[in-house]
């Protein structure tokens, strides 16, 4: 793939790169209806095609937070086109990679030396380039070692991609305004996060070191002295990113025991440690052919506060949840529910949050849960796809949901989403967590 010799750093820049891009899927329109005319065989996704293509490489280009979202945004395969989807799923670890002399002049800026003067060996070539940085292999004192490097400018420049993202991402997704103005300031905060690889490594040593006990999980081990705001050093990781490993056919097994190693991942996060790897895309992971399961990257971790948790989780019994009064009293703390709303209102979104909380708790109350279950999971795509299309939701005066449900939901959508990639087949009955929150409330 080839590299990229600068990146569009200033907010002119990077706006010009974003207006070109407009005009051009713009033109893109214009050819559509045009062929259109003279051949009904084209098709609304030809020009999908066309306008995913272009909208991504505009955003490979700029890197950083435009990309990291078109990333985010590719994790909901049902409410993208497929076109979209596909393309935007590139930005999590094929992304065009940066040339050597930005490498080396990001080493020399935050160590004073030069990758090769650091490292016995260092090669110059990305092995992996995702949304916010890429990774390069290295050995030391015969250790093979990755060093993730970020790319320049991208934690300057977070806050200027996100209003410039925001209308293509209200238009694409046909979200409310309102809510992506409510949620911006928690993804701002997160991106921020991601670009700084101190607290990156502070996370990464803290999550592996509280997990180690899981089963069927492997962790790398951190270098510090090689590391910056900038750099990230670790152990090598052997394995396969999800698409890579299916392909080697694995048996059902071996993608049980994955599978559970990460269902058991994020249940220990949640209801253990309240903090959460929240960025569960493929990615993130990497699989080997005995069935364990490394974690890479710990950039983007959610903390969940006592009140959220407490709340949202409790709803999961479903005896709980047939309480009417006990369920709209959590609704308005879970802030689906508001003064405001007219007594209609208030009955139509309890029916509304009610069936979401249902349909995404099922697999908590079977012993087993088979998540290649296409059915359930085409139930679950059913129903995003009508929240989206719902003018309820579209033009209702406050937006629906705490802003800590985002990321919330973003890891529980990646996990199940992974877990039905692999067909997993998942022990996840009774967790304690369900009845001790149920003692609390009674």
């Amino acid at each position: 793939m080839k590299s990229q010799n600068t990146i569009p750093a200033t907010k002119v820049e990077r706006a010009t790169k974003f207006v070109k891009t407009g005009f051009k899927v713009g033109g893109n329109y214009i050819k559509h209806y045009a062929k259109k005319a003279f051949d009904s065989s084209v098709t609304k996704e030809d020009l999908h095609e066309e306008n995913a293509a272009d909208i991504y490489d505009a955003l490979s280009e700029l890197k950083g937070s435009a990309l990291k979202v078109a990333q985010m945004m590719s994790m909901d395969r049902n409410l993208l086109p497929k076109a979209y989807s596909e393309r935007f799923a590139m930005a999590q670890y094929s992304a065009p990679p940066l040339s050597g002399p930005l490498v080396v002049k990001t080493f020399t800026r935050y160590f004073g030396k030069t990758p090769q003067q650091m490292f016995d060996t260092f090669g110059m070539e990305a092995v992996n380039a995702a949304s916010i940085g890429q990774v390069h292999q290295a050995t030391k004192n015969g250790a093979k070692l990755a060093v993730k490097i970020q790319y320049p400018g991208v934690a300057e420049s977070v806050k200027a991609d996100l209003k410039m993202v925001k209308p293509f991402a209200i238009r694409l997704m046909n979200l409310n305004e309102k809510d992506v103005d409510k949620y911006m300031g928690e993804v701002e905060t997160k991106l921020l996060e991601e670009t700084d690889y101190v607290l990156e490594l502070k996370q990464s040593v803290a999550i592996s070191k509280a997990c180690a006990h899981i089963p069927n999980l492997k962790f790398t081990h951190y270098y510090p002295e090689y590391s910056c705001e900038r750099v990230l050093t670790m152990d090598w990781m052997e394995g396969k990113h999800l698409d890579e490993f299916l392909k080697t056919n694995p048996s059902q097994e071996v993608r049980n025991r994955i599978g559970q190693a990460l269902w058991d991942f994020y249940d220990y996060q949640v209801h253990t440690l309240r903090t959460v790897h929240a960025d569960p895309h493929p990615g993130n992971f990497l699989m080997q052919a005995d069935g364990t399961l490394g974690v890479i990257d710990f950039g983007c971790v959610k903390e969940i506060p006592e009140h959220y948790y407490r709340n949202y989780f409790t709803l999961i019994n479903p005896d709980i949840l047939d309480d009417e009064h006990f369920t709209e009293k959590t609704f308005f703390e879970l802030e689906f529910l508001h003064d405001q709303d007219t007594p209609a209102e208030r009955r139509f979104y309890m029916d509304l949050f009610r069936e979401m909380i249902v349909l995404l708790g099922k697999p908590f109350h079977e012993e087993i849960f088979d998540f290649g279950n296409e059915d359930y999971f085409q139930t679950v795509f059913d129903y995003a796809d009508r929240l989206s299309r719902m003018k309820e939701l579209r033009e209702s005066k406050v937006a629906r949901g705490s802003k800590d449900a985002l990321y919330i939901n973003r890891t529980y959508y990646g996990l199940y989403a992974m877990l039905n990639q692999l067909k997993a087949q998942v022990c996840t009955s009774s967790p304690a967590w369900i009845w001790e929150l149920s003692a609390l409330v009674k």
